[in-house]
């Protein structure tokens, strides 16, 4: 046992040694290197790698991803479109997609409402860097981790039984004698699985605007001020104006994580009971169903429904810099 450990710690420990001296070689090289060739041999010495790696990582599994969405289950026979169509022609599918449109456009509403909303009341309390933790606090946790804490908040018993389920108790509690199972009920159930990613994400949202506010120049409000603007009127000509291209940023951040949600869903209901979603599905059909073909259309989907977003935060950060 110690003699296999010991010459896999050798062999390990071998491997960084052959790695680090690789390196040492290569950079001597390029500190030797001169005149017209020394620019180049520098940039292809520190991108190369770092290119390689993305290609082997991303670009060549994207590139197979989407030759296998056009052939069937086990990729031996080419099926053009029909993936797709059936990605948005079958009612179950249908259904997938109206609940991942459901999720892209409630939770992350209401995380960045919600998240603003603490911002500003925070910044008004003192203390406010230890209120901003314990808010922030779950963003610490994964989203497995957070949705086993809320399986106990929404777990339900017969209402005869001692109840470990906090939601049931507290029904309980307020007369309400016959609560319902929470996750079975649809279409309650989905939005109660988006309270999880709104608890988790509300920390991000607040943390991001609290800091945008506090980044208004102060002649700016000063100058509202004296023209008689107060309350809400602040709010909404000044705050809401000067903070917007951050709104736009945390809004489409959240959606881009609710859209690749995979975590709480698998976890809390594994899809059943109507609460699939698109990279759960997707994920379903390539390790559930073994159907490479469907899982791989949806992924393709999946990537095509982000692309835009991920673009439209480029966008509104470059113009940001810019105006800095």
């Amino acid at each position: 046992m110690w003699a296999d450990a010991l010459t896999k710690f050798g062999n390990a420990a071998g491997a960084v040694v052959v790695f680090v001296a690789v390196l040492l070689l290569i950079f001597f090289a390029a500190g030797r290197a001169s005149g017209r060739v020394s620019k180049p041999l520098a940039v292809t010495i520190f991108l190369g790698p770092a290119l390689l790696l993305l290609a082997v990582g991303l670009v060549v599994p994207a590139i197979r991803t989407i030759t296998l969405s056009f052939y069937n289950d086990d990729s031996t026979k080419f099926l053009g479109g029909n993936n797709y169509t059936w990605a948005f022609t079958s009612s179950g599918e249908q259904q997938i997609l109206l609940n991942t449109l459901l999720w892209i456009i409630v939770a992350p509403v209401v995380t960045t409402v919600l998240g603003l909303v603490l911002a500003l009341l925070v910044d008004r309390l003192r203390h406010q860097g230890l209120y901003k933790a314990f808010i922030f606090m779950p963003m610490a946790i994964s989203f497995v981790g957070a949705s086993i804490i809320w399986k106990f908040v929404y777990n339900y018993r017969d209402p005869s039984q001692p109840q470990i389920g906090l939601l049931s108790q507290i029904c309980l509690w307020l007369g309400w004698h016959n609560p319902p199972n929470w996750i079975l009920s649809h279409p309650l159930n989905n939005f109660l699985l988006m309270v999880i990613m709104v608890w988790v994400q509300t920390g991000f949202a607040m943390v991001v605007l609290s800091a945008a506010i506090k980044a208004i120049p102060d002649e700016i409000t000063e100058a509202a001020v004296l023209d008689g603007a107060r309350g809400w009127r602040l709010f909404q000509y000044v705050t809401i104006p000067m903070i917007r291209n951050t709104l736009v940023v945390v809004l489409t951040t959240v959606m881009i994580t609710t859209l690749k949600l995979f975590d709480i869903i698998r976890t809390m209901t594994g899809g059943n009971f109507g609460t699939q979603v698109l990279a759960n599905e997707m994920y379903s059909q390539s390790f559930t169903e073994f159907n490479t073909g469907r899982g791989s259309a949806l992924a393709v989907i999946l990537f095509v429904a982000v692309l835009p977003l991920v673009g439209y935060n480029i966008v509104q950060l470059r113009r940001e810099r810019a105006t800095r």
